[in-house]
């Protein structure tokens, strides 16, 4: 018998414009079989975790078939898409959250846009965790922007916990994932300095063929693409929050101090240049409009 389909979502009734660590919302669902979300992109990061049934989660790079005790995480501009199964159609939890200290964190979590997803035996915090953060948004008090944090928090602990057991039992493989994660977490942390591959590589202490190597073999693309999307990744949130900076301004906030090179490097990847997208996103109409759908996650 397919169960009835049901939907809810609480929102954090504390809004924080900028901020080191947000929890936006979260939610819960029963989908209806073939449930599907996107392909589209998100500018937060949404985490799922499913209770019950199955479902299809793709990204750019990967197809994930994933059941209950399952994590898929979404990061902002990402492309991704997610369905559920037609004859045991998942239901799942979500919390979306935002901040600069967001992407470090799940960096030493093990979470990353090429490795998004985390399995657990069902003996979690997770799903409980988001619970809790539904329920606090509901009683609409302030303190519930705090205790949402302490939730997330739990969130990233386990996710690690679980994340590193699993880097343990890979046995020799172990050490070439530590390299990478040690790579893209440099690369996190110091992408708004105009640093290059070599400095990085003579950082950590190895020479570039060999990370150049690892890294290309672990996440499907090269050190300089991954650092080159990711400065795009944090420009796009620059021109979205931050309409008083100019074109030159976000090019060198996020390291890349050739404007020019920026602005096509941005329409390449975003198939616009980088004042329409601002003009785009931060149109009040626009962001009005679309203001109702931003809390679905499911």
């Amino acid at each position: 018998m397919i169960p009835q389909e049901t939907y809810s979502v609480a929102s954090n009734p504390v809004y924080h414009d900028d901020g080191p660590l947000h929890v936006l919302f979260a939610g819960e669902s029963q989908t209806r079989p073939v449930h599907a979300v996107g392909p589209k992109i998100y500018d937060y990061y949404l985490l799922h975790y499913v209770e019950e049934g199955k479902g299809t989660f793709r990204t750019e790079q990967r197809t994930y078939e994933l059941g209950q005790g399952s994590c898929f995480l979404i990061h902002p501009g990402q492309l991704v898409s997610y369905a559920s199964d037609a004859g045991e159609p998942w239901r799942y939890r979500w919390t979306a959250f935002s901040g600069r200290e967001a992407q470090g964190l799940l960096v030493n979590a093990g979470f990353d846009p090429l490795h998004p997803v985390l399995f657990t035996d069902g003996d979690t915090m997770i799903p409980g965790s988001i619970e809790r953060m539904q329920e606090a948004f509901y009683t609409k008090q302030e303190s519930a922007d705090l205790a949402s944090l302490g939730y997330l928090y739990l969130i990233f602990s386990e996710a690690q916990n679980i994340l590193s057991s699993h880097s343990r039992l890979t046995g020799t493989e172990s050490q070439v994932q530590r390299t990478v994660k040690q790579m893209i977490h440099y690369m996190s942390a110091q992408y708004a300095h105009p640093v290059s591959i070599e400095q990085m590589c003579d950082s950590l202490g190895y020479n570039r063929a060999y990370l150049s190597r690892i890294f290309k073999k672990e996440t499907g693309c090269s050190p300089v693409t991954y650092l080159l999307k990711l400065r795009i990744d944090k420009s796009r949130q620059l021109l979205r929050e931050r309409p008083e900076l100019s074109i030159e301004q976000v090019a060198a906030s996020v390291g890349l101090t050739d404007a020019l090179y920026f602005s096509r490097q941005f329409k390449r990847l975003c198939g616009q240049s980088p004042t329409a997208y601002r003009a785009v996103v931060t149109a009040p109409d626009l962001v009005a409009s679309a203001r109702p759908d931003s809390q679905r996650g499911s």
